[in-house]
């Protein structure tokens, strides 16, 4: 690739020697040799023992700091990487190492404004409202015991135990499981066989397991569920009256009326915001297709490596693992990562894009502009500038986010 290069360098001589020099310190302070105190070792005797190859490494890593700056300096590179360090050569006279040091590439753009992207127009209709306010009322309903058949959106408490070519499979078994009807937790068929039966009922359901399902075993067979109904729950919607609107804790509703005009602020908000990075997306994609630039494998596997640990993050606060995932997905690590090299290989490339119109546009963010965004980010986060700096990695990464913002108005012109 072009933006590779690779530069060899050969340490010799005093500060070769002084490197080693370093190294038979270090290592001489815990070395054991019959006769000697630990530190008071001769380095003839030490070298004799351990051999001189011992101090190589000590030494090279006393030496790549200095060297690799100097590489920088001299040759007028900026990596956007850390480099690939080979030792070529090394002996007690002498290092080669090479650097494999990747640059940022050349990115060419054609077009970046006057785009055909457009942001969608927001409405929000009754209809929208109405379920909004029916979502509300479900979660602030009381479960209670239903003396009748089960029906759609009741809960139906369940044994049950899965069979296939009627032998009993393995996770197929539970027992009074609380089953929303309607949920579609269970395998498609499973719930509306419940339907009609009552408590104490029993049944065999038969379904089918989808085709991309976990277990390799079940995927596309056909099973049976040896289910029994010891409960049916229904929910019973609370009255949309002054303890609903007590309960709900939202300042200034006081009637439906008042709760519906709420709704419908924050439904715009919600869908104005949705429409909003939809329309940075499009503006992305087309740019993106005006884009030309090779992009650094390694950059990719980086951020495939950043992403994969925000997944395993996300699965730790579900109280998953990424091993557990890897069980019930019947999948493994590569197989993650495979998933999301495209998404990785797009985030790089808009980095670099963006980046790249930044230059083109001669974007500055100046001290001022960045404190006050620091200012309105603390209040925002209800902590201290210390903490919030702390964080997100300084005062640069707010200037890097403002200059970005400033590189997407531009887009939208």
């Amino acid at each position: 690739m072009k933006n590779k290069k690779e530069i060899e360098i050969k340490i010799e001589g005093k500060e070769w020697e002084e490197a080693l020099d370093y190294a038979f310190k270090k290592l001489s302070k815990d070395a054991k040799v019959d006769g000697f105190r630990k530190g008071k070792v001769p380095r003839n005797i030490f070298e004799k023992k351990y051999g001189k190859e011992s101090l190589y490494m000590d030494a090279i890593d006393k030496v790549l700091p200095t060297t690799y700056t100097k590489v920088l300096k001299d040759n007028n590179i900026e990596p956007i990487i850390q480099p690939r360090i080979d030792v070529k050569e090394v002996d007690e006279n002498h290092v080669v190492l090479l650097f494999t040091i990747t640059t940022k590439p050349t990115v060419k753009i054609k077009k970046y404004t006057g785009l055909k992207a457009k942001k969608e127009k927001v409405t929000v209709t009754k209809d929208d409202i109405e379920n909004e306010v029916g979502n509300l009322l479900k979660k602030y309903a009381d479960i209670v015991v239903k003396d009748g058949k089960i029906e759609n959106g009741d809960i139906a408490i369940i044994d049950f135990e899965g069979f296939k070519d009627g032998v009993a499979f393995e996770g197929g078994k539970g027992e009074n499981y609380s089953l929303e009807i309607g949920s579609n937790t269970f395998i498609p068929g499973f719930e509306d066989q419940l339907i009609g039966l009552k408590s104490g009922d029993e049944k065999d359901v038969n379904v089918t397991f989808p085709s991309n399902y976990h277990d390799e075993n079940l995927k596309g067979k056909e099973a049976t569920f040896k289910v029994k109904v010891h409960e049916v729950k229904s929910k019973q919607l609370p009255k949309m009256n002054e303890e609903f609107f007590k309960d709900l804790g939202f300042d200034n509703v006081n009637t439906e009326e008042e709760l519906r005009d709420l709704i419908k602020v924050d439904l715009e908000a919600k869908k104005d915001y949705e429409a909003e990075n939809k329309y940075i997306d499009d503006l992305l994609e087309e740019v993106s297709k005006q884009t030309t630039v090779e992009l650094p494998e390694e950059l990719i596997d980086e951020e495939i490596h950043r992403m994969l640990h925000q997944y395993e993050d996300n699965l730790k606060m579900q109280g998953i693992t990424l091993d557990m995932f890897y069980k019930f997905t019947n999948s493994s690590e590569e197989d993650l990562k495979n998933q999301m090299r495209e998404e990785a290989t797009k985030r790089v490339k808009y980095r670099f894009m963006l980046e790249e119109i930044a230059i083109e546009e001669k974007l500055e963010i100046s001290d001022k502009e960045a404190e006050k965004e620091l200012d309105n980010l603390v209040k925002k986060y209800n902590t201290t500038k210390e903490e919030l700096l702390k964080q997100i990695g300084g005062i640069e990464m707010i200037k890097y986010d403002l200059k970005m913002q400033k590189v997407l108005e531009i887009m939208k012109k």
